[in-house]
């Protein structure tokens, strides 16, 4: 049974949506590390540009593109009109959709509306998202199954957070014994599970014993993005917590070493790379280096809490990366993935 917390977990939402749009939350120190490779510009790619395809699949299901919109938010009026625009934006250009936790929901059913957007998105791949370590504070297998069900999601993802936990006020650090915890819900559950960082990155090494579990799928998440850190030092009132936050504002696997990593350790794990992508060449060379998906998360946030123009801001990303794939002369997704398309400058 969910384990009811004494913090307003629905509050906890608004005022990390609030934090990230108005505050400095970047990692400092540390980047993607997709600075350090380019892709091979192809002079002559004997192609049309109306012949590059962005269609792809991910556990199964056929995609418009090779893109999703990374877990935000949920829990409150506020945010659950965020997902709305989310999933309407998912939905009309062809995105998968990732959605924040549904803890809230467990903890209050009537909050279980501001994550079901099934109607806005009624063939989008949908991934529902709970806290890893909450599974050693009351949430089951049962649980996790309610989870799927009040998204109508086609997929649960968890989200593995031990340093956001440290930082948090109130937050959850008891991570010992999750691997059998995790290998009893992947198990149980009849849709895929994934596991996923939220923004310090995943290992090749981990990664394997993820993959060992009953993992159906990873997102690296790695670092270069929103530092979680960073995010709950504004919301700390322990002056010390506060000050130590700052040292690990460069902490993290760079999302790019991630990818690598993950790849190499396991050459069929369905792969997500996501923390801190910012347009279409980026997205580009996270599928050149072995990403099945590429996620985006705060960039797209503004648009979706202000109602601003969302489409436009996915539209931009498919155009970016349509073009780097033209101009390295690759017609399909999986071409990205061609001996020579991609080369390390650094490193």
């Amino acid at each position: 049974m969910v384990e009811k917390m004494t913090e307003n977990t629905a509050r906890r939402k608004a005022e990390h949506i609030r934090i990230c749009l108005e505050e400095s939350v970047q990692g400092r120190g540390v980047t993607t590390g997709f600075e350090d490779y380019r892709l091979r510009h192809s002079a002559l790619p004997e192609m049309a540009f109306a012949d590059v395809s962005l269609e792809t699949s991910f556990l199964g299901r056929r995609l418009r593109t090779p893109l999703l919109i990374s877990s935000m938010t949920g829990g409150t009026g506020e945010t659950g009109q965020v997902n709305r625009r989310l999933a309407e934006a998912a939905e009309a250009r062809g995105w998968a959709m990732g959605l924040g936790s549904l803890r809230a929901a467990l903890e209050r059913e009537e909050l279980a509306a501001t994550f079901d957007v099934r109607r806005e998105a009624p063939s989008a791949l949908i991934f529902a998202n709970l806290g890893g370590v909450q599974l050693n504070y009351g949430v089951g297998p049962d649980d996790c199954l309610r989870a799927v069900h009040m998204a109508q999601a086609d997929a649960l993802v968890f989200h593995f957070n031990a340093l956001q936990e440290v930082f948090q006020p109130g937050g959850n650090t008891d991570f010992r014994g999750l691997y059998g915890r995790l290998e009893e819900v992947c198990r149980r559950l009849t849709v895929p599970v994934g596991v996923k960082e939220v923004g310090w990155g995943i290992d090749g090494a981990t990664a394997r014993r993820l993959s060992d579990a009953g993992v159906a799928f990873i997102d690296a998440a790695g670092a270069g993005g929103t530092s979680w850190s960073q995010v709950e030092k504004h919301r700390q009132t322990d002056p010390l917590l506060r000050v130590a936050a700052e040292a690990f504002e460069g902490w993290g696997i760079p999302t790019a070493d991630c990818v690598r990593e993950i790849r190499a350790e396991l050459p069929d794990v369905p792969l997500i790379a996501s923390g801190g992508l910012a347009s279409g060449v980026d997205a580009a060379k996270a599928l050149a280096l072995g990403a099945d998906l590429a996620g985006f998360g705060r960039s797209l946030l503004r648009e979706a809490a202000t109602g601003g123009d969302l489409h436009g801001k996915l539209e931009r990303v498919e155009l970016e990366l349509r073009i780097a794939m033209f101009a390295s002369g690759t017609r399909k997704v999986a071409d990205l993935r061609s001996p020579g398309t991609l080369r390390q400058i650094n490193g």
